[in-house]
């Protein structure tokens, strides 16, 4: 029977044994490999594994690398070895061409769209005083950063080539820009920005939502024009420091923040923007459950329609490293609670933080940068999750409790190259590939003067973090 079963399959076409392998797990791959010669060859091709990365990566993930690596030496099995198996990331400083660079700020958004890194307002030194003592800020109303400084309206943009080693050349855009604001949330949909809330020079919060349209010419010249949504009556109340994401590329889900009178928030919205021939529309997502009030936090879409909340500061003050998955699919949506193995603590999964940033990279993984802790240590550690260990949330039974995973999801990075200051309140965005993370801003150590309280600064540099294949 066997020897009938084998002489069967050696008898299929190649092309139909590609497709059949296609929809199979990594693993059924590599054990169908083991069986002769010719199943070898078959389950190792490059026109295999390359479908089996966009699979799994997604076209725009693999297209941005082709472009990005025109000269990629690896083959497509190995290259999905290495990125399954990431361990380390490479940082290099960027400069400004000319000597023009975006004035050093913090809590400012910073997105990669059309090739282009667009960066837009945050908080940075002013006539206010930011040295406060944090316990004096908290009183204030739990302002993410501490102190009432100086709030940005400033739009910077800035062409990312393949030349990574070269220094970029940033614009600023000075016409139709949103109101100074700090602690907002902005996020690419398809082709344009979307930006809601923050908080203004004053701690009043904001409940507004712009779209901002990228274009640039052949000669590189971009042009950045934003745009005042009118949403009608129903809209989520005002807020900062929350946290967003685009799921599908036509919809934005936000998440908590502060939100009147300093009380932090654990509210869930969603807008709609996938019907062009509609306003756009925000309404609340109500759930069973959800994660406790926060603020800092972040939030990140891992495909589909799931996304993974991490971190905040709580309503006690409280710094947090919980994780909750969101899962839009269906009529139900749910937020889960996905609690580690106890044999990976406390090692091997990363300190509470807040103000950190959270970026989806190249294999689907999140890549967690920096941030700060209960007593403001500030972090600059490397961490990526891995959301294939999440099992389906369709499969756990319809219970609160949370989910518990077996399967290591936490992996702590070696950080090679340029060595980045600790920081928190930054911002990060990934190029189309995944492989390139770009990092600007947040506060950093500085140099403590007699006079002041502590010792902070807003950093204005640009960094670029590799992800090393």
């Amino acid at each position: 029977m066997a020897d009938m079963y084998r002489s069967f399959i050696t008898h299929i076409a190649s092309d139909h044994i590609l497709s059949i392998l296609h929809l199979l797990p990594i693993d059924s791959i590599l054990s169908f490999a083991m069986t002769c010669k010719k199943f070898k060859t078959l389950a190792s091709s490059d026109i295999l594994w390359e479908s089996l990365c966009r699979r799994d990566w997604g076209n725009p993930s693999v297209d941005g690398l082709l472009i990005s690596y025109p000269e990629r030496k690896l083959s497509w099995k190995k290259l999905y070895q290495k990125v399954s198996q990431i361990c380390s990331i490479s940082c290099f400083r960027l400069s400004g061409k000319d000597g023009i660079f975006p004035r050093p700020r913090a809590s400012h958004s910073l997105n990669f769209i059309s090739g282009c890194l667009v960066l837009f307002g945050g908080g940075c030194e002013g006539d206010k005083d930011w040295t406060l003592p944090y316990t004096e800020s908290l009183k204030r109303g739990g302002v993410v950063l501490v102190g009432l400084g100086r709030h940005l309206d400033d739009t910077w943009v800035a062409y990312c080539g393949n030349d990574i080693r070269r220094a970029l050349r940033w614009h600023q855009i000075n016409s139709g820009t949103p109101t100074g604001r700090f602690g907002q949330s902005c996020t690419v949909i398809d082709d344009a920005l979307v930006l809601f809330g923050g908080i203004n020079d004053i701690g009043i919060r904001q409940n507004d939502t712009w779209v901002g349209h990228v274009t640039r010419d052949e000669k590189i010249e971009i042009k950045l024009s934003w745009r005042l949504l009118d949403m009608g009556r129903i809209a989520p109340p005002p807020r900062g420091a929350h946290a967003g994401c685009c799921i599908d590329n036509k919809r934005m889900v936000i998440h908590g923040g502060i939100g009147l009178d300093g009380l932090r928030l654990n509210d869930t919205w969603l807008l709609d923007l996938s019907d062009s021939g509609r306003s756009p529309s925000w309404h609340e997502i109500v759930t069973l459950s959800s994660p406790p009030a926060r603020s800092g936090h972040s939030l990140t879409w891992i495909g589909d329609t799931q996304m993974i909340l991490f971190g905040g500061r709580g309503t006690g003050y409280e710094v947090l490293n919980d994780i909750w998955l969101l899962d839009m699919g269906g009529d139900c949506p749910e937020w889960v609670e996905l609690k580690c193995d106890s044999s990976n603590l406390p090692n091997d999964v990363p300190l509470p933080r807040v103000g950190h940033s959270a970026t989806l990279i190249l294999g689907g993984r999140v890549l967690i940068y920096g941030g700060e802790d209960s007593y403001r240590h500030r972090k600059n550690d490397f961490w990526v999750f891995d959301p294939s260990v999440v099992p389906a949330i369709k499969m756990r039974s319809q219970t609160l409790n949370p989910m518990r995973l077996s399967g290591k999801v936490w992996k702590r990075l070696k950080a090679e190259g340029h060595q980045l200051d600790c920081r928190s309140f930054h911002s990060a965005c990934a190029d189309r590939s995944g492989c390139r993370v770009y990092i600007f801003g947040g506060m950093v150590d500085g140099v403590v003067q007699p006079a002041e309280p502590s010792g902070l600064r807003f950093d204005g540099e640009l960094y670029l973090v590799e992800v090393v294949l």
